[in-house]
This record gives structure tokens, C-alpha cells and sequence, in this order.
């Protein structure tokens, strides 16, 4: 068998994977699923990778993001397949979990930004905001079931100025608190800053 261990040496399970802006949480995430496809051996399925992608391109600079982090992602991973999902990760991941697939997931802090401050009109927040709790929930489960793999990508943002307004100061404890949630259901958990890892677990 190759390369059943992951970029770190450790058996391939849960990793949360933290840090800010362009601090190489994506490539991390990136060169992981790099690996897992490199490995496996005869006598086992052909393993996948998949990207579940949840953000939205609700203006010019997010699309161009978008496509930009595509065009990186398929030229660094070729075989990295994409499912985009804004809200419902929990019916995603334990659809496309299996043993021979790696799920990533990026990222947790688009996804809780599709919940409790929606740049769409389809639903008032406080009906989104009382929804978020019962999705988070589905969530955790499904991730404790997650028969394969999976890589969860987040930003680490409360460790900046508090900021003002009582909206965004509940976004960023509803961040902290998912981490935590997420972070006790990982094996491993990481730290990027400038580009370099930092083992937290």
C-alpha cells in the first residue's frame, strides 16, 4: 500500500484546518488531497477527491476569486472533482462520504456566512439563524459518521480587534463556537500563519 498516511505522517482521519486570510489553509487542504490521490494500492478502490465549495459569487471581485482559486486548484490537483453547496453540508457529506474518497471542505466561515448574514433576500435571518442551529447539529453528526475522510477548512478571526456592531460581533462567536464543535470532532487540527503549519492536536 502508498501513501496511507497523510502529509503529517498520521493516518488518514478528520483534519480542521485554521488560519487567516492567505495563510495557506487552501493549499494545505490542496496538498493533502494531493496525497490521498497519490496513494492506495492494488487490490483497492481507485481513490477520489472532492471539493465541496461553499461560497457564492454574489459580486465581480467574488467571481473572480472563485474562478481563480479553480483554475489554481485544477492545474495543483487535476483530479480533484468540485460539488458546490452554500447551506446544506450535512446532506452533502454524508452523501459523499465513503472509504475511498476524501471530502474538503472550504470553507466553514463561507458557509456559517450563508446562514446568519445571507447576501440573498430568500429568507429572513431570523428564520435562517434559528434553522442554523438544527443544520450545525445534522452537521456534527454527520461528520462523526463521515466513513472517509475529511478536511475542513475555517478562518481563525477572534483574534483581532472586537469589532463593532452587535450583528457582526454575534457572527464572530458563532465562528469561535463552530471551530470548537468542529475541532473536538478532528483528529488533527492546524494552525496555518505565513504559509507554515502549526500542530494544535
Amino acid at each position: 500500500m502508498l501513501n496511507e498516511q497523510n502529509i503529517d505522517g498520521r493516518p488518514w482521519r478528520r483534519e480542521l484546518i485554521l488560519g487567516g486570510q492567505k495563510s495557506g489553509k487552501s493549499r494545505r487542504a490542496e496538498m493533502q488531497a494531493k496525497a490521498w490521490l497519490a496513494g492506495g494500492g492494488k487490490g483497492t478502490p481507485r481513490r477520489e477527491a472532492q471539493l465541496i465549495a461553499t461560497g457564492q459569487a454574489w459580486d465581480e471581485e467574488m467571481r473572480a476569486r472563485i474562478k481563480r482559486h479553480q483554475v489554481d486548484r485544477a492545474r495543483r490537483v487535476p483530479g480533484m472533482g468540485t460539488l458546490e453547496e452554500p447551506r446544506d453540508l450535512a446532506g452533502l457529506l454524508a452523501q459523499n462520504s465513503a472509504p475511498h474518497r476524501l471530502l474538503v471542505i472550504d470553507c466553514l466561515t463561507l458557509w456559517l456566512t450563508n446562514w446568519l448574514m445571507p447576501a440573498d433576500d430568500l429568507a429572513s435571518k431570523s428564520t435562517l439563524a434559528q434553522d442554523w442551529q438544527a443544520q450545525c447539529a445534522l452537521f456534527m453528526e454527520a461528520l462523526e459518521q463521515a466513513p472517509g475522510p475529511v478536511i475542513l477548512v475555517g478562518n481563525e478571526i477572534g483574534l483581532g480587534v472586537i469589532p463593532l456592531g452587535s450583528e457582526v460581533r454575534a457572527f464572530v462567536d458563532a465562528l469561535g463556537q463552530l471551530n470548537q464543535q468542529v475541532a473536538r470532532r478532528c483528529e488533527s487540527v492546524t494552525l496555518m500563519c505565513a504559509g507554515l503549519a502549526l500542530g494544535l492536536k
